[in-house]
């Protein structure tokens, strides 16, 4: 019997068909086992040794393995043909000989797509396993643990709410932060745009002031009104003839079929799908023999694959849409071991697969790859320029024609952001000839305003860490999760936005550890690990360079007392914190005591702003606002309650500003919500009221009600809610109106509806029982379904990394135990109590007094000692 070790399930599946009865196939679900998320994993005064733990969930597994393994002739290591894949063979193969399961004739083979033919060439074509690749994984690890597992005590001990810091990561999350900075710095310029809308032959066509006084026009050339009416004025009164037209033939070449990275970028700007998501359903259509491997750099296509690529050209289009030869596209990867094929359909005779999200993709995939051998497209490029009598003014349109589509009939590359121009240059233009004088239709003059710089969406982060070589595009997916699943950005409308705690770890490690965020030097590391890869470097030498320079490092800023590392931090970030006022006054004057300083601080909550005079003063602002008035001020009464006369008092906590009325248990206290402008005594008795009774719901008979909760505005009716959209809406929804957003939420636009959950990840469907695998966040704890099966995650496995072919495992564990026996567990015996000497009968635990609940706000300087409290 000959026993071959894949990753996952479906893959095993697949292929024990293709082969016949002489070959068993099981799968390693991924990994088997990593390094112990412990100190002293990796030794680098003991030659760099690593320990290696199995991972919980595997034992069943890997025992399965080591069992089969035992009764085999031979053993076919054919994980996927990259360095995980080559890692997780090394893993398997050393745990087998550890086990002492390890069959006498051990191989390893690699195939780029899962189809009968491939699989069968390659199992006849095997190989030792490659160490060199085996290295750089054992580098890379290596590497990534001791900058981890030697940073985040560090950032744990000296920033507040910092959870981890990662070499790839970041570098990544610095890219976001400096764009983000960029915008805040970026002050927008008026400029206008004098545009005449002109006929001939009955075709309408725009062109463009281009001259104006004789003076060629710049983008901000016409900066305020009055210059921009001069000039519109000019045109209408002008006589605009063609002086100019000139016609340029235009060739635009295919793209090469997708690599890992121009996948992502294309499947985040077409189907808006995140990069993990991307890469999770091109694993399934992999697996399902569907596309080509889809973690590869190379952007080259095998001999054969362009030959039926080039055939199906020639079945659906004429013979123009077929080049005379195969397009050749060489690769840009730095390392040829890991550069495969480009990612490809396994059949150009399939123009379909699947549904859903596997369908789209599939459909991208395969248009790009048959695109990228066809004929180019032929445009004709025509700017015909028109001047009035006096030659001192200019208007000039411009217009683009596809002559032949060539690849363009298949596909067409989308684009981030629209340059200024495109719609005119894409604009048609009618026959025209010097001499012509177009029948002016109109004259508009329209402002404008720079933009910034748009903030990264996963499409241009990719292209953007991809430009600069750091990290390796397989990477990326896990990489941007990662900077979600910690907090340190958030996603709006597929735009990234630094959170005020991803601002101050990068403010943190630029001050601190500048040269392991530079891009410079993460780009290096990148080729460094790439020669080990290559046989060009000796794994430990690397980890050697970079370990004599960063653990002096890390223990130096470690040695720093909190208050050293503020006050740097303070200075670092002044120009932000502190940026100068209009009026020129002191930035760093206390708003509320005029007196004294303000400067950065840290607390048990993290980091904020506060008053040297503290705590006489106790002004307070958030990091997230610079210069701003902040949050804070002094306790300050707003007035007396027109009903009761008690005072009305506002207050500020580490959350925020507060309300207050009255003290001790009967206190009552509300939030202040940010979108009520001007805080009045009037708001302030409303506030306080809340909830607001609407009235008994018509059909029920229950209390409707209107408040505001931890996340926002909301309604409650019986155990049910829904959303509203302001703070205003609390107190101006009527019956009607409620009855509605109730009803609404409860068919699916509310928390009140459990069945329309959404799952947290999807992983494609289970091999056995074809139900699509869901990870979805439960009462009691995140678990994963088949729609039948439902298995907690064990308390070990963090949400945000398992993976599928861990989600199958424990569907398929979960379903063998069969269904919980009714009636629950059985209750544990009482266990026998210790001969004691009978004790006195306690009375009852009181509830804490005076620890009202605080909300989002209360003495955010309660711990404001520096060196008291870490930071």
């Amino acid at each position: 019997m000959q026993l071959v070790i894949v990753e996952s399930p479906a893959k095993a599946k697949t292929i024990e068909k293709y082969l016949g009865k002489d070959y068993k196939v099981l799968a390693s679900y991924g990994h088997v086992r990593d390094l112990p998320p412990k100190d002293g994993s990796v030794r680098p005064d003991e030659d760099f040794a690593m320990d290696w733990e199995l991972y919980g969930d595997k034992q069943r597994q890997v025992k399965a393995i080591a069992d089969a393994a035992k009764g085999a002739d031979r053993l076919i290591l054919a994980t996927d043909p990259d360095r995980e894949g080559e890692a997780i063979s090394w893993h398997v193969r050393e745990l087998l000989a550890k086990r002492k399961a390890l069959p006498k004739d051990v191989q390893r083979v690699t195939f780029n797509a899962i189809t009968k033919q491939t699989v069968t060439e390659a199992m006849q074509h095997p190989r030792e396993l490659d160490q060199d690749l085996i290295d750089a994984y054992l580098a890379r690890r290596a590497l990534d643990y001791l900058f981890g597992f030697t940073l985040s005590p560090v950032l744990w001990r000296k920033l507040p709410g910092a959870k981890s810091a990662g070499r790839v990561q970041s570098v990544a999350l610095r890219l976001i932060v400096e764009r983000e900075r960029e915008i805040e710095l970026f002050r927008p310029q008026e400029y206008w745009n004098v545009i005449a809308t002109l006929e001939q032959g009955g075709t309408a066509f725009p062109a463009r002031l281009v001259k104006f006084e004789g003076e060629k026009l710049e983008r901000l050339s016409l900066g305020e009104a009055g210059i921009a009416a001069r000039a519109k004025a000019a045109v209408e009164s002008g006589m605009f003839r063609v002086e100019e037209v000139d016609t340029r033939p235009q060739r635009r070449n295919p793209y090469p079929p997708f690599t890992t990275s121009t996948l992502q970028q294309e499947a985040a700007r077409k189907l808006g799908f995140s990069a993990s998501h991307t890469m999770r359903v091109a694993q399934t259509l992999y697996e399902a023999g569907a596309i080509t491997y889809m973690r590869t750099d190379g952007v080259q296509m095998d001999p054969s694959a362009i030959s039926a690529a080039r055939a199906a050209i020639a079945e659906r289009y004429s013979g123009h849409f077929l080049p005379e030869k195969p397009r050749i596209y060489e690769t840009k990867a730095k390392n040829a071991q890991e550069a495969h094929e480009a990612i490809r359909p396994t059949e150009f005779t399939r123009d379909h697969y699947g549904s859903g999200d596997e369908a789209r993709l599939y459909d991208l995939i395969y248009k790009r790859a048959m695109a990228s051998q066809m004929a180019s497209a032929s445009l004709e490029r025509t700017t015909v320029t028109l001047r009035d009598g006096t030659g001192r003014n200019e208007l000039r349109a411009t217009g683009q024609v596809v002559k032949f589509p060539g690849f363009l009939a298949v596909y067409e590359e989308g684009r981030d952001q629209k340059a200024d121009g495109d719609d005119e240059d894409g604009a048609l233009l009618p026959a025209l000839a010097v001499g012509d004088a177009p029948v002016k239709q109109g004259v508009e003059a329209s402002q404008h305003f720079t933009q910034p710089p748009p903030r990264y969406s996963e499409a241009s982060l990719v292209k953007r860490l991809e430009e600069l070589g750091i990290g390796r595009p397989s990477t990326y997916a896990a990489t941007l999760q990662v900077l979600k699943d910690r907090n340190y950005v958030r996603t709006e409308k597929n735009r990234f936005f630094a959170e005020e705690s991803g601002r101050l770890l990068t403010s943190f490690l630029e001050r601190f550890f500048p040269r392991y965020v530079a891009y410079d030097f993460t780009a290096g590391m990148e080729d460094e690990l790439d020669d080990v890869s290559g046989g060009r470097a000796e794994w430990k030498h690397v980890l050697e360079a970079f370990w004599k320079d960063f653990k002096p490092k890390s223990d130096e800023v470690m040695e720093k007392k909190p208050s050293e590392v503020t006050e740097a931090l303070d200075e670092f970030l002044a120009d932000y914190l502190f940026p100068p006022k209009e009026d020129g006054s002191d930035p760093r004057k206390c708003p509320a005591c005029a007196a004294g300083r303000l400067s950065l601080r840290g607390g048990r909550f993290g980091a904020f702003i506060a008053c040297s005079n503290y705590p006489e003063c106790k002004f307070t602002r958030k990091f997230a606002q610079p210069g701003g008035n902040g949050d804070g001020g002094e306790d300050g009464e707003l007035g007396k309650h027109p009903e009761t006369g008690e005072p009305i008092t506002r207050k500020v906590g580490r959350f925020g500003p507060y309300l207050e009325m009255g003290s001790g248990k009967e206190a009552k206290r509300g939030n202040i919500p940010k979108d009520i402008g001007e805080l009045t005594l009037d708001w302030a008795v409303k506030l306080l009221s809340l909830p607001r009774s609407i009235g008994p719901h018509p059909e029920t008979g229950e209390e409707i009600t209107a408040s505001i909760g931890r996340y926002g505005p909301y309604l409650a009716h019986n155990g049910k809610y829904a959303k509203l959209r302001s703070t205003a809406e609390v107190f101006e929804t009527g019956m009607n109106s409620a009855v509605a957003k109730l009803a609404e939420a409860a068919n699916g636009g509310g928390r009140g509806a459990r069945a329309a959950a959404e799952p947290l990840k999807t992983f494609g469907p289970h091999p056995e029982s074809g139900g699509e695998i869901k990870l979805m966040a439960g009462r009691y704890g995140p678990y994963v379904t088949d729609g039948t099966t439902n298995a907690t995650l064990p308390r070990d496995k963090q949400p945000e990394e398992l993976t599928a072919e861990e989600a199958v495992v424990l569907i398929t564990e979960k379903a063998a135990k069969g269904p919980a026996k009714k009636g629950g567990r059985k209750k544990a015996a009482p266990k026998k109590a210790a001969a004691k000497k009978p004790a006195a009968k306690k009375a009852p635990a009181k509830k804490a007094p005076a620890k009202a609940r605080k909300p989002a706000g209360e003495a955010a300087a309660e711990a404001i000692s520096d060196d008291e409290v870490p930071f």
